[in-house]
């Protein structure tokens, strides 16, 4: 990819905000909380789609072993660390410097080797990857293609063995995504104010076509979805929140 030609699609508001949010960002009760909670169930969601695509062994502890992972819009290393101790060699791509410190830091003190670095996809160095994931990351970006079409180009072509896989999660655009994520969990304090613009969510359709002009075919999306009783959860309700995965069409 030219780095000089390739679109822009970080917003520089959005990496100020979430890199002021760095400092607590591995804190299960502070800033990045739901995040914590949202974790395990995307973690569910990779792990049964990375065993199903490569046709894994569901009980091995590191079904990544000998693949490489690329994780787009990584923060501090939520979802990074996990696939580190899933056998993967685990690179993640943050807009925000902060994000990226706090990350070293973190992984450093796990003893973990995950490569770290800061700025547009697009200056990453060339190469392409088995795992690529951006989770809870394209509703923050601008060029919304572009942003999909730089994720495709990362992604490992498709072979005999499966190819690369892409595995997406981000918030629906319905009146009950504007109603609990941001009247009520902005509001409430349990996501931070002005994480989210609700113009910026889409719906599966739009991400499908989205990922269609990129080349990529993409699979069922799964819900997740909110209730008090579970928590958030894999669903068959898309109202809220889905994920989803998409290979190489």
């Amino acid at each position: 990819m030219n780095n000089a030609t390739a679109p822009e699609t970080i917003r520089p508001e959005e990496a100020a905000h979430f890199g002021a949010l760095a400092a607590d960002w591995w804190d299960p009760n502070g800033s990045s909380a739901m995040l914590h909670r949202l974790n395990p169930v995307r973690l569910q969601f990779l792990r049964e789609a990375v065993d199903m695509h490569w046709g894994g062994d569901p009980e091995s502890l590191k079904p990544l072993a000998g693949k490489r992972a690329l994780d787009v819009g990584c923060g501090a290393g939520l979802l990074c660390e996990p696939l580190a101790r899933m056998g993967a060699e685990v690179t993640g791509v943050d807009a925000a410097q902060e994000n990226i410190a706090a990350a070293r830091t973190h992984a450093a003190g796990a003893g973990l080797s995950i490569g770290y670095h800061a700025g547009e996809l697009a200056e990453l160095e060339a190469g392409t990857y088995d795992l690529v994931t951006a989770m809870e990351v394209i509703e923050h970006v601008g060029e919304k293609g572009a942003f999909i079409a730089q994720l495709a180009a990362r992604l490992a072509p498709k072979s005999d063995s499966g190819g690369g896989l892409l595995v997406l999660s981000t918030p629906n655009r319905t009146p009950q995504s504007r109603l609990i994520m941001i009247g009520a969990a902005e509001a409430l304090g349990m996501i931070p104010k002005g994480t989210h613009h609700w113009d910026d969510f889409l719906t599966p359709e739009e991400l499908h076509d989205l990922l269609a002009a990129a080349g990529l075919k993409m699979d069922a999306p799964r819900g997740i979805a909110f209730t008090p009783a579970k928590g958030l959860h894999l669903s068959d309700n898309l109202a809220l929140n889905y994920i989803v995965t998409a290979t190489a069409g």
